[in-house]
């Protein structure tokens, strides 16, 4: 079956009545990417392990399918922020081993502990997690994180005996074990930066630190896709695939293709409106943009509330093969393409409109256009754009 035919298989599948949720719009995701760019890391680290990192939904992918088709595609963990997240996926009979890492004092640790999930401690936590486990009766396994030099979450250096040694206590007491170590690199996607080095040697002295505590590791980790992809001195037991799961690349010099990876989402609706203007006509609020001349202004029904940024203008959408960039401001539901006057509004209205993925742009020119990075981008696509779930010609052809 080719790839048009099982989108359009999916599409059916999907909904109740494809028919009536139509084209109107939507993000595609390729879930054959997914598993293909596991595959592609999964042979850079090796032996480590690949953690597929699903937060946020995936990074707007769809956290489920994404999980689902990234082990599938060779991924041992499946990371998320917070539990709430990881416990859905469990919810949905994922049981893969899983760690959860962004905590307050609202985290519910007795859910986590009784689904088998592996928590992030960084100090405050420890105490909280020994009493959900000590209420549940079931030990907590634990990855104790150590700020290298980021600034945000994990321990100081300076704090972390302490940490080691209330650990410990609690280990002996049977109420957790400390099978991992692990910190975040802040610039490894500027691979020219000393600080990389500089957080590297702290985390391998956090490391001989909780080794000397006499804990016996089961996985250290440190390496984010920048990571993965520049600093093979970073690998250790386990990566965590964030942004390289998506088929997206950390380096402005480098597209995902020079590593193998392949972009999973592309979004898409249709052109709403097409309509012929005089010269000087305003488009969008502010009337910051007037065309030059006659020419046709195309109607794309996607804006700020479907997650496009807003001042994103000049930001690219094909139509018909041709790219032409968003005029005036992004509106709320909409934004506004100037066709030109040398067109058929009828080859228009109702055509295909691809905001970025395949067939389209790059998700980087929506970034560009943003002054933001395309992490942001493909995260902020809103619930109101649903998302459809297709194979294409990698999963077909076998691994």
């Amino acid at each position: 079956m080719n790839s048009e035919a099982l989108e359009e298989s999916n599409l059916t599948n999907s909904t109740s009545s494809a028919q009536a949720t139509g084209f109107e719009r939507r993000a595609v995701i390729d879930l054959s990417a997914i598993r293909n760019n596991v595959k592609q890391i999964s042979d850079v680290v090796a032996p480590a392990a690949v953690m597929a990192v699903v937060k946020a939904d995936a990074y707007g992918h769809g956290a489920i399918q994404v999980a689902k088709a990234a082990l599938e595609g060779g991924a041992r963990w499946i990371g998320c922020a917070h539990v709430t997240e990881a416990l859905a996926l469990r919810e949905a009979g994922i049981d893969a081993p899983m760690l959860a890492w962004l905590h307050t004092e609202d985290t519910p640790f007795e859910a986590a502990i009784d689904a088998g999930l592996d928590l992030g401690v960084s100090g405050w936590e420890l105490e909280r997690v020994a009493a959900a486990a000590r209420a549940v009766q079931t030990p907590a396994r634990i990855h104790i994180k150590v700020d290298t030099g980021l600034g945000r979450n994990g321990s100081t250096m300076e704090a972390l005996p302490d940490l080691l040694n209330r650990a410990s206590d609690f280990q002996e007491e049977g109420l957790l074990r400390a099978v991992g170590i692990f910190s975040h690199l802040a610039v490894a996607d500027e691979p020219e930066r000393p600080e990389t080095d500089e957080q590297l040697a702290v985390f391998n002295t956090a490391i001989e630190l909780i080794e000397a505590a006499g804990f016996d590791l089961e996985v250290r980790h440190i390496a984010n896709t920048p990571g993965i992809l520049s600093r093979p001195d970073s690998h250790y037991e386990m990566v965590r695939l964030g942004l390289g799961l998506y088929g997206l690349s950390p380096f402005e010099e480098d597209t995902p293709q020079s590593f193998g990876l392949r972009p999973a989402m592309t979004v898409k609706t249709r052109v709403a409106n097409v309509k012929k203007v005089r010269p000087g006509q305003g488009v969008s609020y502010g009337l910051n943009y007037k065309t030059e001349g006659e020419t046709y202004l195309g109607l794309i029904p996607m804006g700020y509330a479907d997650g496009l940024p807003r001042i994103a203008t000049g930001a690219p959408v094909t139509v018909n093969g041709r790219t032409y960039p968003v005029r005036g401001r992004i509106a709320m539901d909409q934004c506004v393409i100037d066709l030109g006057a040398d067109i058929n509004p009828e080859d228009f209205l109702g055509a295909e409109a691809i905001i970025f993925g395949d067939g389209g742009q790059s998700v980087n020119t929506w970034a560009y256009a943003a002054n933001t990075i395309n992490y942001e981008v493909v995260t902020r696509i809103s619930p109101r754009v649903p998302r459809y779930y297709i194979e294409g010609s990698w999963g077909e052809a076998g691994e």
